[in-house]
Formats: structure tokens, C-alpha cells, sequence
């Protein structure tokens, strides 16, 4: 499975968003932080807020913030509102028939590719994401400073 930059935007995005903490977060600051272009994020968050993970906030404080809580937004959920079928072969999608089914022999493998996929990207929220990416980046400050407060 190939994941698009749009479907990883659209992750790193969503962290961002949320890092607002129900603030309006301009793109302009996201694209920023995430060093993706402006032009290309106003794309993707056109795609987040058509699939109900953000919506827009207008005025001079304007913005975008979450729709829903982060532990309620899946990578699952995002990836395939951003990439359609996750499916590593058209064999195992959902509508699909498979002519070869008899002769083919690597159909298992492909099921439980596709199996894992949906479990890892499914158990994995957008409050997940940002834990884990809070605590790499705590890690990274230990690093460069051994007296930066430990987490507790």
C-alpha cells in the first residue's frame, strides 16, 4: 500500500489543528509548522472538512478546528476519506470478485495484508498520534538538554 502525501498531510494537519486546543488555527500557521505548501494544505483541509474532521472558523480570528474529539477521528478514518480503498490489491476490496480465486494462491496473504492495515490504522487515533508525537519531541529535549524536566 502506498499512502499519498495527501493522506499524510491530511494526518499532520489534524495534529496541528487539534494542538490548537479549540482555537482557530490559521493554515497559514500549519502549513508553516509542517513546512507543506499553503496552496496544497487549502486543498487538503477542503477534503478534512468535507469528510467532518474540521470546520472552519471565519473572521479575523479565523481558522480551522476539530469537529470532533481526536480520540474520535481514527488514521483509518482519515486515510481513507483522503486515499478511497486502502486495499493493497483490488482483490480484497470490499465489492470486488475475484476472477482467480481458485488459481491464485496469494489471495490469504493479501487478506491479511489488508487485515493488518485496518487493525494498525483503526487502533490508532488522532489523540494517539499527538501523544506519541508529544512525547518524541519530550524525547528529543532530553536529548539536547539532560536537565529538561523527565516526564512523570
Amino acid at each position: 500500500m502506498w499512502v499519498s502525501t495527501k493522506a499524510q498531510y491530511g494526518l499532520r494537519a489534524l495534529i496541528e489543528i487539534a494542538r490548537g486546543d479549540g482555537s482557530a488555527v490559521p493554515l497559514k500557521d500549519v502549513a508553516e509548522r509542517q513546512g507543506i505548501s499553503q496552496h496544497y494544505l487549502e486543498q487538503i483541509a477542503s477534503n478534512l472538512r468535507r469528510a467532518g474532521f474540521i470546520k472552519s472558523i471565519r473572521g479575523a480570528h479565523g481558522g480551522y478546528r476539530l469537529a470532533r474529539a481526536a480520540r474520535d477521528i481514527s488514521a483509518y478514518d482519515v486515510v481513507t476519506a483522503m486515499e478511497g480503498s486502502i486495499a493493497p490489491v483490488s482483490c480484497v476490496e470490499d465489492d470486488h470478485i475475484c476472477d482467480s480465486q481458485n488459481v491464485c494462491g496469494t489471495q490469504s496473504l493479501w487478506y491479511r495484508v489488508d487485515a493488518a492495515l485496518r487493525d494498525v490504522l483503526g487502533g490508532t487515533t488522532l489523540a494517539d498520534l499527538i501523544e506519541d508525537s508529544n512525547r518524541q519531541q519530550h524525547a528529543r529535549l532530553v536529548q539536547i538538554d539532560p536537565s529538561y524536566p523527565h516526564l512523570g
